[in-house]
């Protein structure tokens, strides 16, 4: 198993610190791992093991070792892989939103932050994760999804798309809400979001060139 550091992360910290932000952005990076834990449970509960763990940003990001054995079990156009993705990348946004309701319908009471905190920073983390941006678990469910129907070529070039117009959308909104909330958070979130888009059609679009050789 590999671990990695994404000296990113060191930026974002600096930049909550001088927004005075630092505590909020503390109390998602907690929730971003433990919305992490739910993919990691989720891919041993269907029998993978992990791979890499990378520390990130947001959270970490964990990749797993692939069976060989799922891909020649087939499933519409795709394969059993395909199958366990989608249930791995729902696991996330279902850990937050399953933390939520502990918190709604619980006594829980902690000193160090507020139950409105926890859940404010739980419901944006489970609503950023489920934008249908690629590689966020929202992009992974529709990509999987699509690949089912599809076929994987299909599935890469529809979701490059589909993530190109979301990412845009949500610059326009987040434009708004910058003015509106003052918070230049949402500026750096937005950046972080276009990086991934790019990085992501890059690779879709070298993927391409080789499928045409």
């Amino acid at each position: 198993m590999v671990l990695k550091i994404d000296l990113k992360i060191f930026i974002f910290f600096v930049l909550f610190y001088l927004t005075h932000q630092i505590k909020l952005y503390a109390t998602i990076m907690i929730l971003c791992i433990i919305h992490e834990l739910g993919h990691v449970a989720m891919g041993l509960i269907m029998g993978l093991k992990i791979e890499k763990i990378e520390i990130m940003p947001f959270g970490l990001s964990v990749s797993f070792k692939l069976n060989v054995e799922d891909f020649n079990k087939k499933i519409r156009r795709a394969n059993l892989l395909e199958i366990k993705r989608i249930a791995i990348a729902i696991a996330g946004p279902l850990t937050n939103l399953i933390l939520i309701l502990i918190i709604l319908y619980s006594n829980m009471n902690l000193k160090i932050v507020s139950n409105e905190i926890l859940i404010y920073s739980n419901l944006l983390i489970m609503l950023f994760n489920l934008l249908p941006i690629y590689p966020l678990d929202g992009g992974r469910i529709l990509k999987g999804i699509i690949n089912l129907f599809t076929g994987s070529i299909q599935a890469k070039r529809y979701i490059k798309q589909i993530s190109k117009i979301v990412v845009i959308c949500t610059t326009m909104i987040g434009s708004i809400a910058i003015i509106y909330f003052k918070n230049i958070a949402i500026f750096f979130i937005i950046i972080y979001l276009w990086i991934i888009v790019i990085k992501q059609n890059r690779k879709v679009e070298i993927y391409d060139a080789y499928a045409k050789l």
